[in-house]
């Protein structure tokens, strides 16, 4: 549809059918009186004004052009008004109501007009929307300024983390052919522990107890897993179960762990400058950095590149039980993915030669898919035992098989057990560590349909009562 723009006096270009003609209208009009507070007041001395006494000045300036402009008056919320415009001046204008809201995990903005978000799982078209493009490029700038980067036409793409922890990215014409983007993935304050993660069904109980013998016994471990699966979350989660005596390194792109561990050391990558990219450092630099600070384990937030080789030599050379992620379909496509990473890196090395030292530093592989509805489940634990015919051989312990969608649009399935026991438990126990008997054996659970966070489930120790159903053998 045409929408005429009563500060223009002419029609503006097409806007989705969902803009809402006087949202428009207030967002054209705060953007209207921003313009004149910048006009008005030196901003570089914005912090010595003091906020109360810009609030005061910003209701005034808004009262006199509403006044201007009666017929806007009596249709926009004066208390919103204000709010919105120390959103301007402070914060991220539209977008900061959804930074404020602890249930949005990601915003997508798809242009000026069309902004998305993510809440439990789901993703939704929400009624926020800039002025204009100009606007919307305001807010870009700014965001990217608090990480200390610029995106302009010589640099139309940036991809950093705000202090808050938050993931954003942002891509600007000519790379873009309709309008500025800009994605940020936000992490909860507080991450999930395995508690949390049997609590709202992402595993089950035997898993969990599996996983903890897993990672105190040094055992090396991947998780595999698509985009938004829920890679990094279940990392933080068995970080948990690292003992408290042991030194642990993170490197990754963007700094995302939030291990709960007390002698760990965070390290982040660098980009180099847009001319020749001087000053880059690379997660391979890293990793080859961090052999030199004592590490006990080396954790690889997700391994991208050239770095696996260096990350499979220091898991073979005195530093087991290290974790990474990969992107990956299966546990299967992850060893895949894994090999053509070392092949990329420069190294000629006969493939045997490569599945060798993927065994010998891997041995566990846990694969997470987010599911219709935005069910976040581990489906697949493989155990990686020694080639043969230079050939894996692969073992599920644990999975999930989806059964159906209910009629909330969610996935619905069952655990299992595949009825296999693990070759492993030799070093679990050299480890001075053990697990129940029976944790193997084949049986089925029935997994709940939604997902829900539960903060306060009981300890792994004291779940019990999962239902059990023979599997048909």
């Amino acid at each position: 549809m045409k929408h005429f723009d009563p500060f223009q006096g002419n029609f503006s270009s097409e806007l989705p059918d969902h803009v809402d003609e006087r949202e428009l209208q207030f967002q054209r009009l705060k953007v209207t009186i921003h313009q004149r507070l910048v006009e008005s007041l030196d901003f570089s001395r914005i912090d010595q004004i003091g906020r109360d006494q810009l609030s005061r000045y910003a209701d005034q300036l808004a009262q006199h052009i509403c006044g201007e402009r009666k017929e806007l008056l009596n249709r926009l919320d004066r208390e919103r008004l204000h709010d919105e415009l120390m959103a301007e001046v402070y914060g991220l204008g539209p977008l900061d109501r959804f930074f404020e809201d602890p249930a949005v995990s990601d915003i997508l903005v798809n242009g000026p007009y069309v902004i998305y978000v993510e809440r439990y799982g789901r993703l939704e078209l929400t009624d926020a929307i800039f002025a204009d493009e100009d606007h919307l490029m305001r807010i870009i700038r700014r965001v990217v300024s608090r990480v200390g980067r610029r995106i302009d036409e010589i640099n139309p793409m940036v991809d950093a983390r705000l202090p808050d922890g938050s993931r954003i990215n942002a891509v600007i014409p000519p790379l873009v052919l309709e309008g500025a983007t800009l994605s940020v993935r936000r992490f909860n304050a507080d991450a999930l522990d395995v508690d949390d993660l049997v609590g709202n069904g992402s595993m089950i109980p035997e898993m969990a107890t599996f996983f903890e013998a897993i990672v105190g016994s040094r055992i090396g471990c991947a998780v595999s897993g698509g985009t938004g699966a829920g890679k990094t979350t279940l990392l933080n989660a068995l970080s948990q179960f690292v003992p408290e005596s042991e030194r642990l390194i993170t490197i990754e792109d963007s700094a995302e762990l939030q291990l709960r561990h007390q002698h760990w050391i965070r390290m982040e990558t660098r980009p180099g400058s847009v001319e020749d990219r001087s000053g880059e450092v690379t997660q391979r630099d890293l990793v080859r950095n961090s052999l030199r600070m004592r590490p006990d384990r080396i954790i690889v937030g997700e391994v991208r590149g050239a770095e696996v080789w260096d990350m499979l030599q220091a898991m073979n050379t005195g530093h087991d039980g290290s974790l990474t992620t990969v992107h990956a379909n299966s546990t299967r496509d992850a060893l895949a993915r894994l090999e053509m990473m070392v092949t990329l890196s420069g190294n000629e090395l006969p493939i045997h030669v490569i599945r060798q030292y993927i065994t010998s530093g891997i041995q566990l592989i846990v694969h997470v898919a987010r599911l219709p509805g935005g069910a976040r489940r581990i489906v697949q634990v493989t155990e990686l035992a020694e080639t043969e015919d230079n050939h894996y051989q692969l073992h599920d312990i644990f999975g999930f098989r989806q059964t159906g969608i209910d009629e909330d649009g969610m996935a619905t399935g069952e655990f299992f057990t595949t009825g296999y026991v693990p070759r492993c438990l030799d070093r679990i126990r050299s480890f001075g560590r053990s697990v129940p008997e029976n944790l193997f054996e084949q049986r089925v659970f029935p997994a709940a349909s939604h997902v829900q966070i539960i903060p306060d489930a009981p300890p792994i120790s004291l779940i019990k009562d999962t239902p059990i159903v023979l599997a048909d053998q």
